[in-house]
């Protein structure tokens, strides 16, 4: 289940809308809520009670969950809103989603940056509706409700009304615009009519006294005849959700084609900087969706900030730094420069507002930080965009709050006693001090480079010497095995804490599962003892546990590049396809599709070391318009690889790299720093069906490496 959604979106943009039927965790689809096993359907067909906004894209159980602002189109009495309707003929593009419901409305919806815009193609009836439920929020899973605090709602003349309602103490505003000419317009509090009431205030809302309310639009229909709703959003009054709505949509027009297609050519845009050759459809569809998947969050409200006054980026569903640090964060860095420094920015603003830099983020107020899962995770990303320098950020003021930040929550436990529990706090802790310090010493303040960086050496003080492994602790979403084979800052001194190359090998073989027995896979409801067993297994997940996602590249260091590959290529091969389930896990806002995106062009960053690995590609050329120039990455000897069941009759034998050139002259190493992928150039890659020693004997960098020799 990779919990994706079909819903419109605009490129890292606000506002996003879908059809909802209740379900987990998106509000869209079929099923219910689950961590484990093979999910259980909620409903036995798609549904929908009308069209929500705001979603996340592929987390899983983070509690709290939006769908703000159902708007429903019906034939029925406002008595039945509420209730679903089939969903048939759905039809879905970047920026556009269509479904017709079995009452026979055809209904659309697309969004901008900060605007949606939906469209409704009725049959002929005497009594139609547009319903706008302002009360709605979350999903119709236990404990899934959001229960609005405060709301305002206020008609501001024929066809227009606003309204605010506050939300996990957040206000989101809504500006509305209905083109409906003859049809009446009212407010309603539950499922009944305020007829001539023209503002509906409500305070102290609770669970207990919650009614539905909003705003209604009624008339006769004749067939095929349209009605649009154009909504513009703000967290920060009706005034400015109206100007977001003029902004984007004009002055009081039919503005749903122009609105799509601003969005389509926005992702364009996006799209347009990557070109992949070669691959098969189903291949170059999954990249295709990785790539958009990659791109949806997180959610940028520029001068939005409901909790600061200050113009500037702002910006939420980030869900989180776990997730997506070291895969979507760089690919952001690479494809979206501008706005991965503005999501830093965000952070660094969020952090002297509010005391910390959140390990999690989204459009809620001061609540689930998400601080079980991980450690001070935002200063990996602060020092990779430091050393390309192009993040416009007051540094000075940023290593202040990184400092600081180390020494919050687990960090005071870690500043004192070197060693921290979770033990895998210990890890995030040691490299986010050693990437504090490489700011430090690029700022000059040699002597906090100096302290921060032999604080950074703790990371050894998690690992259990006569195993080779970390040491017993609670892990978060895996265990012992998953979380040992991190890509530290020095990998060199991690490998001999193991016992050497032989050591370390087998112990990431074993991880891997070579030459070991197939492993039975969960279904529905797995039990305590069921999952246990697995878990006991000490296996390597499949890319469905965050910790995962890096742990193939750990052979670089070892001299065994050619194992990265047999791991990759059959991730790439076996655990992606096109259809329901082709993706191995939660999607998590794009890390994982970012995973994919990397994995397919032969490079992997390595968040925080600012530098890229590099393996066997899965297309036979690619063009990536980098910040400062073009990379290509081309090949020869390439073959092509099926994916999924089309792969099921042929040979899908790993690739290797058997000898690269960077620009025309041998490239020995099997890393790149990232400096030179973001300069761009052509990296052509040999390929070949065995492994050869190419890239065994220069490894990739490790801190405890002695320093290259001056240039004469």
């Amino acid at each position: 289940m990779g919990n994706t959604h079909p819903g419109a979106t605009s490129p890292l943009g606000m506002v996003s809308a879908c059809a909802y039927s209740g379900a987990y965790p998106t509000g869209y689809g079929l099923y219910s809520k689950n961590t484990e096993g093979v999910p259980e359907e909620m409903f036995d067909r798609l549904q929908a009670s009308g069209f929500t906004h705001f979603q996340q894209s592929g987390t899983g159980a983070i509690r709290k969950y939006y769908n703000y602002v159902r708007v429903t189109p019906m034939l029925q009495p406002l008595d039945e809103l509420g209730r679903s309707w089939a969903l048939t003929e759905e039809e879905a593009s970047p920026g556009y989603y269509a479904a017709t419901l079995d009452t026979g409305i055809r209904c659309e919806v697309t969004v901008g940056a900060k605007v949606a815009v939906h469209r409704y193609t009725f049959p002929a009836h005497s009594s139609a509706r547009v319903v706008v439920d302002m009360s709605m929020g979350g999903l119709a899973v236990e404990l899934g409700r959001t229960v609005p605090l405060r709301a305002q709602v206020e008609s501001m003349g024929l066809g227009r009304v606003q309204g605010t309602v506050v939300m996990e103490g957040v206000p989101l505003s809504v500006y509305a615009e209905v083109d409906a000419p003859g049809w009446r317009q009212m407010l309603w509090y539950d499922r009944r009519l305020i007829d001539g009431g023209t503002r509906l205030d409500l305070d102290s809302i609770r669970h207990t006294n919650l009614r539905p309310f909003g705003m209604l639009f009624r008339g006769g229909a004749r067939a095929g005849q349209t009605i649009e709703v154009r909504l513009g959003f703000s967290l920060r009054g009706c005034d400015q959700a109206r100007d977001n709505l003029r902004r984007e949509c004009g002055d009081g027009v039919p503005s749903f084609d122009r609105v799509r297609s601003a969005t389509r050519l926005r992702w364009r845009e996006h799209f347009d900087k990557v070109q992949i050759d070669g691959g098969t459809p189903a291949r170059r569809t999954v990249f295709a969706t990785a790539l958009y998947h990659s791109l949806v969050k997180p959610c940028f409200a520029d001068d939005e900030s409901p909790f600061w006054p200050d113009s500037g980026p702002y910006a939420f569903d980030i869900c989180t730094m776990w997730d997506i640090y070291k895969t979507q964060l760089p690919l952001l860095s690479a494809l979206a420069p501008q706005r991965s420094a503005d999501l830093l920015e965000s952070l660094v603003r969020v952090c002297e507002e509010e005391g910390n830099f959140p390990i999690g983020y989204r459009m809620a107020r001061g609540a689930d930080r998400f601080f079980r899962q991980a450690s001070a995770l935002a200063h990996t990303a602060l020092s990779d965009a430091h050393a390309l320098g192009r993040a416009e950020i007051d540094w000075s003021w940023a290593l202040v709050h990184m400092v600081d930040d180390l020494r919050r929550m687990y960090g005071e436990d870690f500043y004192e006693h070197g060693v921290v529990h979770p033990i895998t706090h210990t890890l995030d802790l040691a490299y986010a001090y050693h990437c504090t310090a490489r700011v430090a010493r690029a700022l000059g303040d040699r002597r906090l480079a100096d302290d921060l960086e032999e604080r950074g050496r703790g990371w050894i003080n998690a690992f259990d010497p006569a195993t080779g492994l970390l040491r017993d602790s609670e892990f978060y979403e895996g265990g012992k095995w998953n979380y040992s084979f991190r890509l530290v800052h020095d990998m060199a001194a991690r490998i001999a804490l193991a016992g050497g190359d032989g050591a370390f090998l087998a112990k990431l073989d074993r991880f891997f599962g070579f030459g070991a027995d197939p492993v039975k896979q969960p279904g529905p409801r797995p039990s305590p003892a069921e999952m246990a067993a697995g878990y006991a297994l000490n296996r390597f997940e499949g890319l469905n546990n965050e910790p995962d996602m890096e742990a193939p590249w750990a052979y670089h260091w070892a001299g065994r590049p050619g194992r990265t590959a047999e791991i990759v290529q059959s991730a790439l091969t076996w655990q992606f396809g096109t259809g329901r389930g082709g993706l191995p896990g939660n999607d998590d806002s794009g890390g994982l599709s970012s995973w994919y995106v990397w994995a397919s062009l032969g490079l992997f960053p390595v968040a925080g070391q600012h530098q890229f690995l590099i393996n066997a590609p899965a297309f036979e050329r690619a063009a990536v318009r980098m910040p400062e120039g073009e990379l290509i990455i081309e090949t020869s000897g390439h073959r092509e690889h099926p994916i999924g069941a089309e792969g099921l009759d042929r040979d899908v034998r790993a690739q290797y790299v058997q000898e690269a050139t960077l620009d025309g002259k041998p490239l020995h190493a099997t890393h790149l720093s990232a400096a030179a992928v973001h300069r761009g150039g052509r990296l052509h890659l040999r390929l070949g069906p065995e492994p050869t020693s190419w890239g065994s004997g220069n490894r990739p960098p490790s801190l405890s490496d002695p320093p290259p020799p001056e240039e004469p």
